[in-house]
């Protein structure tokens, strides 16, 4: 079902450069982002892609010790800050501020994808990721996905893989 995409009518965000300059399989979602929806953002893309919410992951932003981190965590699970301190070798983490984390990254709170980041951030997946054959991340914008394989996102984004989630 993976397909080799050269050009996107969904707009080519700089996720989608990415893949498409580093010649990784993906699929492309988009669906209808509802603002006033009381799902979390990455719920609401599981519930509108017909995905299991294990299989889609939330790329969050987080500021540790001076330095932001991104976590790539499963969508129906937390982020366990004290995990992601040990793995990092960071004493305290806490989540970035929405405007740092935009900023930082180029994309919107709700549509910030680990891919195609203005700027390279160390990365940490969360290792469930590693049991799937397909995973789902924002595609740089609410309301559009990508799917890809696991080691294709740990490799495109330098990542290592941690037990991060909780819950």
């Amino acid at each position: 079902m993976s397909k080799k995409a050269t050009k996107h009518p969904h707009g080519g965000t700089p996720a989608l450069v990415a893949l498409d300059a580093a010649g990784i399989e993906h699929t492309v979602h988009p669906y209808d982002h509802d603002p006033s929806s009381d799902l979390s953002y990455g719920l609401e893309a599981a519930q509108a892609l017909g995905v299991d919410p294990a299989h889609v992951f939330k790329t969050l932003v987080v500021a540790a010790d001076g330095e932001l981190v991104v976590a790539v965590v499963p969508v129906d699970r937390e982020l366990d800050l004290k995990a992601l301190a040990h793995e990092t070798g960071h004493k305290k983490v806490t989540m970035a501020e929405h405007q740092v984390a935009e900023r930082a990254t180029g994309y919107v709170v709700g549509g910030i994808s680990p891919l195609g980041q203005r700027q390279p951030h160390r990365t940490v997946v969360d290792a469930s990721a590693l049991d799937l054959e397909t995973v789902y991340v924002s595609g740089g914008r609410r309301g559009l996905d990508i799917g890809l394989s696991p080691t294709d996102l740990v490799t495109l984004t330098s990542a290592t893989t941690a037990d991060l989630a909780r819950g």
